[in-house]
């Protein structure tokens, strides 16, 4: 098929790209400038320069490539888009990926209505943020956590805002885990070697966790099958932070993080930290593994850890 992706020179979409092709698939890919362009042809990608913010570049570039299934993977989390990581005011760090999900979704979803692109898969999270309330691991039946009157919940809402109009438009929205995998968590392993990762409180709030080239494999099977609706993409074993903070930890070399208290952290590192610390929710791959026929290659960030640091 002619897949188009947007946002194909980010983490997820460099190791997205490689598979899709591989897989005989024609695929356009976006960057936000010309630069970026030669990487995208060295991974066997038609490359397009867009800004996911402006409706007319993503109206042309949209119809140019013709496609038959749109792949949403805009995001700008990035050191040059979003500047140095700020976990304690989530609100401004992704202020512009927020947009990307927000007007962005709206400017793909009206570019492939227009051009008559039959299908859509887009990209949320599942990580830390379900439900606070019964069992640690949630399913897709189970409400995402907004966090409301938290500096989170403007990230959030932009996320549920994504996943409802993708899912209305009859496409497809993977719910992916925290990512690692090459580039991705090598933020997180300089602040663990510095000692300036700590744990929170007792460290009881669960995660999930996925491998990018997992994250995109299943993104592969969703474009292939036309999927609708929501899927967790996810590895098989959510964990708690007093697990997979000092296993990760370890496979850097580092010592064991520091231990620090729920008030402290909050003063320091804001609300997002402490919640995901003491209270996240992890997710179940059931539904992805069950309906999508997929099955992760990293099946446990125990093991990825050590591959990846």
């Amino acid at each position: 098929m002619r897949v188009f992706v947007a946002g194909g020179s980010g983490v997820l979409g460099r190791r997205l790209v490689p598979q899709l092709v591989a897989r005989g698939h024609q695929v356009t890919a976006t960057a936000t400038s010309a630069d970026k362009l030669g990487a995208l042809a060295r991974l066997g990608a038609d490359g397009a320069v867009m800004d996911g913010l402006d409706a007319e570049s993503v109206g042309e570039a949209v119809a140019r490539a013709r496609p038959e299934v749109v792949v949403h993977q805009m995001t700008a989390i990035s050191l040059a888009h979003a500047g140095k990581p700020d976990i304690k005011h989530p609100d401004r760090w992704f202020a512009l990926t927020n947009r990307l999900r927000t007007e962005g979704t709206d400017h793909l979803l009206a570019a492939a209505q227009a051009t008559g692109v039959g299908h859509v898969v887009a990209q949320g999270y599942a990580s830390w943020n379900g439900i606070r309330e019964g069992g640690w691991v949630k399913t897709e039946d189970d409400p995402l956590d907004l966090l409301e009157g938290t500096a989170a919940n403007v990230g959030l809402k932009a996320l549920a805002y994504a996943e409802d109009a993708v899912v209305r438009a009859g496409g497809a929205v993977l719910r992916y885990g925290a990512f690692y995998g090459p580039g991705a968590i090598d933020d997180q392993v300089e602040l663990i070697r510095k000692r300036q990762y700590p744990l929170v409180g007792r460290g009881t709030g669960h995660s999930s966790w996925i491998h990018l080239d997992d994250a995109a494999s299943a993104t592969v099977l969703a474009v292939e099958q036309k999927a609708r609706g929501v899927f967790n993409v996810v590895d098989d074993e959510p964990a708690p932070a007093s697990e997979w903070l000092p296993h990760l930890a370890a496979c850097a070399g580092a010592k064991r993080p520091l231990r620090v208290p729920v008030w402290l952290a909050r003063l320091l590192a804001g609300d997002q930290a402490v919640i995901m610390m003491t209270e996240g929710r992890g997710f179940s791959n059931a539904k992805a593994k069950r309906e999508l026929g997929w099955q992760p290659r990293h099946p446990s960030w125990r093991q990825g850890f050590a591959a990846e640091t």
